[in-house]
């Protein structure tokens, strides 16, 4: 008996109410290089920070990176809603989606494969470790 109330014991001790939302952007049509360019600007940052660099950046992908941004803040207000203050994004990371193949005339009747990528991105955000 002794060793199963140990064994509960360590578990409980472990578990830690770590509070975190996320939000996820799939199948969008910009290529994962030039999503993470932008992404590489706001890992880490607060989130207020965040939006105002998105705000201002000239890239493409920074829009839809705004948006997802605050859909990642509304779902922690849903989540949490009494708690909202020094959120930061805790993780984000871009993964390659599907690929869209298509031709393209070359010269002397050959055809180049042109690839249409597009990018999944994940957010999560979460509060400030002190």
């Amino acid at each position: 008996m002794a060793k199963k109330e140990n064994i509960n014991n360590t578990i409980d001790s472990k578990s830690v109410d770590v509070k975190m939302a996320s939000a996820k952007l799939r199948n969008c049509p910009t290529s994962p290089r030039k999503m993470r360019l932008v992404v590489d600007q706001i890992r880490g940052l607060d989130v207020n920070k965040a939006l105002i660099v998105l705000k201002h950046s000239p890239k493409d992908a920074s829009i839809r990176l705004e948006k997802l941004l605050l859909s990642a803040i509304s779902n922690w207000h849903l989540k949490y809603p009494d708690n909202s203050s020094d959120i930061v994004i805790r993780e984000i990371f871009v993964d390659s989606g599907r690929m869209l193949k298509r031709m393209q005339p070359a010269p002397q009747g050959r055809a180049h494969r042109i690839r249409k990528r597009s990018n999944h991105v994940t957010m999560i955000i979460g509060l400030k470790n002190n």
